[in-house]
């Protein structure tokens, strides 16, 4: 069996045992529903168009607006109708609007004159999207490689701790079992990001936000090669941290350098995203380029080259990365009587592996 076959076999067997696990699963479902819920509850719990009450005379701009109309004879039946709970308004000679207790901001804004607008930025992002676009890149991202990196780590440790790591290196190469275990953690953090990101895109398009799906769509276009190659730097570093650990109890202590190339990249792009030289310097560094490049491709502020070059560094140092971990893993995993230090497993990496 060569290494590739081997690396094969063990992504197939994690993948089949993760598709097994309820937590997986629940958790999947659990997130689907927050997309759900987060893009088409809005548009439904904010209401229709109000109705309308108003002779022929004065319906057609109301119904140019969008509203629903309601033709009524004269004015008294149109202010009947609001009276009975009919409609929400009504207009009446003057124009004037009639209205319970407050008039519907749609009806008073179809009635009034629109002054010519010219706009000094028209490419400007709205302020909310504004924020909530940089969130959502690293947030996505941060929970993403936290999560799988971290089940990556435990499944490491578990099987040191439980000694079957010896009956799988008799039976496949050390790298191959490496391998095969990132692979598998790519493939179900993009195919559960996937799925969310399906269900998020309906739930737009049932909201009427095609315009907001216009802005992202490059973005999010470049967002997955950068967080598939940023998940599998990570996600090697987590397998040697796991490498590293010889019970369940120790993974917090040695991967705390991990936790902090994701947290820091995270709150470093929430808290800076309106920072321009901040974010060019981010959406270069490996660890911060999944989302900060992503991010300046949606705000335009990055030109043409840039995430081709940023995506290049990103490829070179999750190579590097690979390769050390690989380094790390094998002087590492067959060490089973207590913590293995770094240096150790660096040097001793030959009479181990």
């Amino acid at each position: 069996m060569n290494v590739t076959q081997a690396t094969r076999l063990v992504a197939e067997r994690e993948i089949r045992v993760k598709l097994r696990d309820r937590t997986f699963l629940f958790g999947t479902l659990f997130f689907l529903l927050i997309a759900a819920a987060g893009t088409i509850l809005p548009p439904l719990l904010a209401g229709g168009p109000s109705t309308v009450a108003a002779t022929e005379s004065v319906a057609a701009p109301l119904r140019a607006a969008g509203l629903e109309v309601q033709v009524v004879p004269d004015d008294r039946a149109a202010e009947r109708a609001v009276r009975d709970g009919d409609v929400d308004a009504a207009v009446v000679g003057g124009p004037a609007v009639v209205a319970m207790d407050e008039a519907p901001d749609d009806v008073v804004r179809a009635l009034s004159s629109q002054p010519t607008v010219r706009l000094l930025d028209p490419d400007a992002v709205n302020p909310v999207v504004a924020f909530l676009v940089p969130f959502v890149f690293a947030f996505v991202f941060f929970i993403t490689s936290q999560t799988f990196g971290l089940q990556i780590a435990q499944s490491v440790t578990e099987e040191k701790q439980t000694r079957i790591v010896e009956i799988l290196v008799a039976a496949v190469p050390v790298r191959a079992l490496l391998a095969g275990k990132v692979v598998a953690g790519a493939i179900l953090a993009f195919a559960q990001i996937a799925l969310i990101a399906v269900v998020a895109v309906i739930g737009l398009q049932m909201g009427d936000s095609g315009g907001l799906l216009t802005l992202l769509a490059p973005a999010i276009g470049w967002f997955v090669p950068f967080f598939l190659l940023g998940f599998v730097l990570l996600a090697a570093m987590w397998a040697a941290a796991g490498a590293l650990a010889n019970r369940q109890e120790d993974i917090a202590a040695v991967s705390t350098p991990v936790q902090f190339a994701v947290m820091l990249p995270f709150f470093a792009v929430i808290f800076l995203n309106d920072n321009d030289t901040a974010m060019r310097v981010l959406s270069y560094l490996p660890f911060s380029s999944p989302t900060a490049m992503p991010l300046r491709l949606f705000t335009g502020d990055a030109a043409g080259w840039e995430p081709i070059v940023s995506l290049v560094i990103l490829l070179l140092a999750a190579g590097a990365f690979v390769v050390a971990g690989a380094r790390v893993y094998e002087g590492s995993l067959l060490r089973t009587n207590g913590r293995t230090s770094l240096r150790t497993a660096w040097r001793e990496r030959e009479t181990i592996g």
